[in-house]
């Protein structure tokens, strides 16, 4: 008998030592091989967490998960968002992403110079957003890349980077330069919605804002391309020539039919073409051309102009572009 308990004890050793192997070793052990994302809900609690993370194939059981983590996971809480777990990745591992609050980021990118039309429509084309918006107000919305949730607003998004153009807009108009031609910060907008639209140059930018406040004190139109353009299409690519009776064309946009600013922008200008017109470049010209290189050639002078236009004639001849 004694022997008989000896042997027994011997394997209840073995069994609770194989189970209490089992439990630390279930800890660290690879998982599943899947790679997933999970949405935790705001205020989930772990066990509601181990229940998603079963169903997504992600642990073998939601109550072994929970048991372990609650032993081995410490007290630090879980977050909510979504989050993408790795394949293979142990319990261990798992709770770490969810406690760590390492969410995915999503990101919407909004490039310098679009227009407001186009905004629109890569928001309401990204599924990943909700509910529906209005066109927004051209030149309301800062160019850059913004972070989302999954499920979040379009609303919401639109208005995180309303509020950014009125940080950097309130920034950069505390700095102005007094060699600064526009009156008020809506002024400035306009003109430099037109100056994103007349060069992708970053480097040309203040002396493009230069040469149209030189233009707007000498009471000369702008005449810039990209007005004539925004009444017809609303920003969007005009895909064609522009036609004689479109630049005769009198509204409230066109600058070769009117002088001063357009009634509003013509596009969504990024912080480097708002700066151009607070802080413009101390020049004398009064036009520009394309050099044909992706630039402009500048001229203080109709007949240093009309040169300059010649060469690009030119070069568009020797392109086979006339």
């Amino acid at each position: 008998m004694r022997r008989l308990g000896c042997i027994i004890l011997l394997i209840g050793l073995v069994v609770t030592a194989f189970v209490a192997f089992r439990f630390v070793h279930g800890w660290t052990e690879d998982g599943p091989g899947k790679d997933v994302t999970i949405i935790v809900p705001e205020g989930a609690s772990l066990s509601e967490a181990a229940v998603l993370l079963r169903q997504a194939g992600v642990v073998r059981s939601a109550d072994a998960f929970l048991t372990r983590a609650k032993v081995f996971g410490g007290s630090e809480p879980i977050k909510a968002g979504e989050f993408r777990i790795p394949p293979g990745a142990s319990n261990a591992e798992i709770l770490a992403i969810l406690q760590g609050g390492r969410a995915l980021t999503r990101l919407i990118t909004i490039p310098e110079g679009m227009p407001s039309i186009l905004v629109h429509e890569r928001l309401m084309a990204n599924d990943q957003l909700t509910g529906d918006i209005p066109v927004p107000q051209e030149g309301s919305i800062l160019p850059d890349s913004y972070a989302f949730d999954r499920g979040e607003p379009r609303a919401a998004v639109v208005g995180r980077m309303q509020a950014a153009m009125d940080r950097t807009l309130a920034e950069l108009w505390a700095k102005r330069s007094p060699n600064a031609v526009v009156k008020t910060p809506r002024e400035a907008i306009i003109l430099a919605s037109i100056v994103e639209k007349e060069t992708s140059v970053p480097a040309e930018r203040p002396t493009v804002a230069g040469v149209y406040g030189n233009r707007l004190r000498s009471n000369m139109m702008l005449q810039a391309d990209p007005t004539i353009i925004y009444p017809i299409t609303r920003g969007k690519p005009l895909g064609r020539r522009i036609r004689k009776s479109e630049i005769a064309a009198v509204n409230d946009y066109n600058t070769y039919a009117m002088t001063g600013l357009p009634k509003g922008p013509i596009a969504n200008p990024g912080r480097l073409s708002i700066l151009a017109v607070l802080q413009p470049a101390q020049t004398r010209a009064l036009y520009f051309v394309a050099d044909g290189k992706g630039g402009h050639i500048f001229a203080d002078t109709y007949q240093q102009h009309n040169e300059n236009v010649r060469k690009w004639f030119e070069i568009r001849r020797s392109r086979g572009e006339l």
